[in-house]
């Protein structure tokens, strides 16, 4: 990978993570699914009016837009809303991260060397490690459906991703290479009405109507927030990392969220970080460098300089 989009990575990975703890504060003022409509209402517009609409089939760009930014928020902040831990939440969201690349070898054909597989492993079991000690609640206490559907987001997630990557290589057999932000930007038309027709089932529209005529600074922080960095650079700079590098060399980086939701959780909400905790985020970096350096290079290189 190249340093700057490298560089570009680690700073998606830190506005990713403390995207959790901007939710945790967003919802006290607005519904869940309300958040999300207004998300990418503001995500769409006035965007669309500056960039030209993405090069992609139509079956595609609706079915990107559907896992992306309606399935897998539906069931990510419903799940909160109903139960959730928001730190463990923040965890399970990662297993995108090994379900993509799952997903590209299956379906695309991608193949997952044996270093990427024990980065992978070794990752999980930090995964594992920081999600066992990230909430303070037992696992009974949490409610099932709540689980399966925190569990389900980065399914949609994972299939949002292989959509992109089969629409760029489409692209790419005709000639043409596909704008990846602008994807993201007119992919935003499409959540806000089925989000807000289900935040009218789910909280009545006199909930609605209360929050919107009563935004907080903190409320509409947390949309900007939402908007702009989590979705627009957020989801427009990882569109274009998938689309140039393979599934399984991406995908692994977003392990790191949740090492950035720690500490933003820490600074922000006070929450402190247990010793296992830090044990777990040692042992993901340690995957993560296993996945991703290239020790072939780096070999040949120190041979070089020896001779």
């Amino acid at each position: 990978m190249k340093k700057k989009d490298f560089i570009l990575t680690l700073l998606v990975v830190i506005i990713w993570g403390a995207n959790f703890t901007v939710i945790k504060l967003g919802v006290k003022g607005v519904p869940s699914m309300l958040l999300i409509s207004l998300r990418y209402l503001f995500t769409a517009f006035p965007g669309i009016f500056f960039i030209k609409k993405p090069n992609i089939e139509f079956k595609y760009f609706i079915i990107y837009s559907l896992n992306v930014g309606v399935l897998q928020f539906a069931c990510l902040f419903y799940a909160l809303q109903i139960g959730m831990p928001a730190g463990l939440s923040s965890i399970i969201v990662q297993m995108q991260a090994f379900i993509s690349p799952i997903f590209a070898y299956v379906i695309l054909k991608e193949k997952i060397t044996i270093k990427q597989i024990t980065g992978i492993i070794i990752a999980t079991i930090g995964l594992f490690v920081v999600g066992l000690t990230s909430h303070t609640n037992s696992f009974s206490n949490i409610p099932v459906i709540a689980l399966i559907l925190t569990i389900l987001a980065p399914v949609f997630w994972s299939a949002s991703n292989i959509v992109a990557r089969i629409s760029s290589e489409k692209a790419a057999e005709k000639g043409e290479k596909l704008d990846m932000f602008s994807l993201v930007v007119w992919s935003g038309l499409v959540p806000p009405i089925p989000m807000l027709i289900l935040s009218i089932i789910i909280d009545k529209p006199q909930a609605i109507i209360n929050a919107i005529t009563n935004l907080t600074p903190i409320s509409i922080f947390t949309i900007l927030y939402l908007s702009f960095g989590a979705t627009l650079f957020g989801y427009g700079f990882w569109s274009i990392l998938i689309s140039k590098y393979p599934m399984s060399k991406i995908s692994p980086l977003s392990l790191m969220v949740p090492i950035t939701g720690l500490l933003t959780a820490r600074i922000v909400l006070k929450e402190q970080l247990s010793s296992m905790q830090w044990l777990g985020i040692s042992i993901i970096l340690i995957g993560l460098v296993i996945t991703n350096i290239d020790f072939k290079f780096i070999i040949n290189k120190f041979k070089v300089t020896e001779t």
